[in-house]
């Protein structure tokens, strides 16, 4: 997206400290944050921090960023559906499929970047997650094991090139053939590397970790049903330093008990909030037909593989319902929640941290947050590179 000229004004209290703010937005930055105290009461004010990041997102309200058949049009709208809550920028994922799947979707991401200023500012980059994964079931999870196979380099190359080389993070299963040498040379064409989707043992899981792995993906998720009680690649990775974790705290992925447990264990800091959304998310309760088996989205918001209650193929919550869940759990504060999906993925991957201080990136949203008669967010207007791109800026009394 362009610099913009239009200098944007918004009166809100800080997401940090509740202090009421003037935020000056022009060309696309923060220029100003200047205290504004009014002479009432800022009670019934807006809040405002840095727009959420979602490095898991696997689409939107029957479109997956993964198949032959989602066009750049399908794909921006689904991108573009996040901006309603709260999203500035995610990480479009796709998952095990066939290399034709994994280009065409990922080319579909690319183009509809280049057709659309709105969604290139949105995406930073691309998630491959797969399909160099544990064809084990549990491990497995949703993840068709017909396409689940060996760590291939080349294959890589050939859909960073259907992206634009967009990719910059893979998750992959450190006993898969060939991973460790794939993580090398991933690592050295700064694509950062996850853990996922594995059964590995605590050898596997160390040998990735030097070889440059740097988080777990949906740590506690993608799992045998049963695990010894130690050692074990959940202990492994949750006691690895160089490894951050993200979490799915949409309610179903993962007990409040296990959320707090992740989260202390590894610090506010390292680790990462997504909602792992399917490209269910968004539809109506029913059974859903797709190239690879059906699922079916549950009134309570739970997706699953149909015919079954534990394989659970994404998560039907957007990213500020998981923000707003891991403050209900106790895992954080809700301003330490909205930093681990936004500061911290942004640190992770690299990219250039925007915060609400001047001459940072204007990627904001602007809320009323969470209570306890109304546990959701009412997002009130997100900001994009320094454009409204969803909703109203608010002028309160």
């Amino acid at each position: 997206m362009s610099a913009v000229e239009t200098q944007l004004t918004i009166l809100a209290r800080r997401y940090e400290t509740g202090e009421p703010v003037r935020v000056t937005v022009s060309a696309g930055k923060v220029e100003r944050v200047e205290p504004a105290w009014p002479l009432g009461s800022v009670d019934d004010w807006p809040w405002i921090a840095p727009g959420l990041f979602d490095l898991q997102v696997n689409g939107y309200g029957g479109t997956s960023f993964t198949g032959t058949d989602v066009t750049p049009e399908r794909a921006a709208a689904a991108i573009r559906s996040y901006l309603a809550h709260g999203v500035a920028q995610i990480c479009p994922t796709v998952v095990t499929n066939s290399f034709e799947s994994l280009a065409c979707g990922l080319a579909a991401v690319h183009q509809a970047c280049l057709q659309d200023p709105v969604v290139a500012a949105m995406v930073p980059g691309c998630h491959l997650e797969g399909p160099y994964l544990s064809g084990e079931d549990g491990p497995r999870g949703a993840h068709p094991r017909q396409h689940i196979r060996p760590a291939d380099w080349s294959e890589f190359l050939r859909l960073q090139d259907a992206s634009g080389n967009r990719i910059c993070l893979v998750t992959i299963a450190p006993e898969v053939e060939g991973a460790v040498v794939f993580i090398r040379k991933a690592v050295a064409a700064n694509v950062t590397i996850a853990i996922g989707h594995t059964g590995a043992d605590s050898s596997q899981i160390a040998a990735a970790v030097d070889a440059g792995a740097r988080l777990s993906t949906h740590l506690g998720n993608g799992c045998h049903i049963q695990l010894p009680r130690h050692p074990n690649y959940l202990w492994d990775q949750l006691g690895e330093s160089r490894l951050a974790a993200s979490i799915i705290t949409d309610g179903h992925h993962l007990p409040a008990a296990v959320a707090r447990s992740i989260v202390r264990a590894k610090g506010i800091g390292n680790t990462v909030i997504t909602c792992d959304a399917s490209g269910w998310a968004g539809c109506a309760p029913g059974r859903y037909q797709t190239s690879l088996g059906d699922v079916e989205v549950r009134a309570d918001g739970k997706i699953v593989v149909a015919g079954q209650d534990r394989i659970l193929a994404g998560s039907g919550a957007t990213t500020e319902v998981c923000v707003a869940q891991a403050a209900a759990f106790g895992a954080a504060t809700l301003r330490e929640a909205i930093d681990m999906a936004c500061r911290n993925p942004t640190r992770l991957l690299g990219f250039r941290e925007y915060r609400l201080m001047a001459g940072d990136a204007a990627h904001l949203f602007v809320y009323h947050p969470p209570t306890a008669e109304s546990p959701a967010f009412r997002i009130l207007s997100t900001i994009v590179a320094g454009r409204v791109a969803w909703g109203e800026i608010p002028v309160p009394a």
